[in-house]
């Protein structure tokens, strides 16, 4: 199980960058993060569908992530 404040903090991070997909009518749900701190989220609304979601994860969510909680491994986008 992962560290429930670690888990907070990634919470509160993604929480900030919620606004910018908002704004392009998409969106994230946290599912989990696995004891590797890897976050598993998934994209939705406009997100869901659109061809750069995986870009926007990796290199929007991901990097932010990383840089805001430097203890997340990676994120992975659940279906």
């Amino acid at each position: 199980m992962a560290n429930q404040e670690l888990e907070a903090r990634v919470k509160e991070a993604l929480e900030t960058m919620r606004p910018s997909l908002q704004a392009d009518g998409g969106d994230l749900e946290y599912v989990r993060m696995d004891d590797d701190n890897k976050v598993y989220l998934r994209l939705i609304g406009a997100c869901g569908s659109c061809p750069m979601a995986t870009m926007t994860l990796k290199m929007g969510v991901e990097s932010y992530l990383k840089e805001t909680v430097p203890e997340v491994s990676e994120v992975v986008q659940e279906q």
